[in-house]
């Protein structure tokens, strides 16, 4: 069976406080470099969505519960 694995993060509600970005085991997450959202703060990002586990420590971590883990098994 093969895990289908979809993190999603509310960039707009994103302060950019790297909590999920020091949280993530695999090291998949960071702050977007380029992209500012509507409140003028560098949004996290997914780097590799193959690669994430969907542990769930980023949207833990988070304190404005901008990431969300979807998991499928099919």
């Amino acid at each position: 069976m093969a895990k289908v694995t979809k993190l999603t993060i509310e960039a707009d509600r994103c302060k950019g406080c790297s909590l999920c970005v020091n949280a993530c085991p695999k090291k998949l997450l960071r702050l977007s470099p380029e992209t500012l959202n509507s409140k003028g703060f560098h949004s996290a990002e997914m780097t590799d969505q193959q690669a994430c586990t969907a542990c769930g420590f980023c949207a833990i971590m988070c304190p404005d519960v901008c990431i969300q883990i979807e998991k499928e098994v099919n």
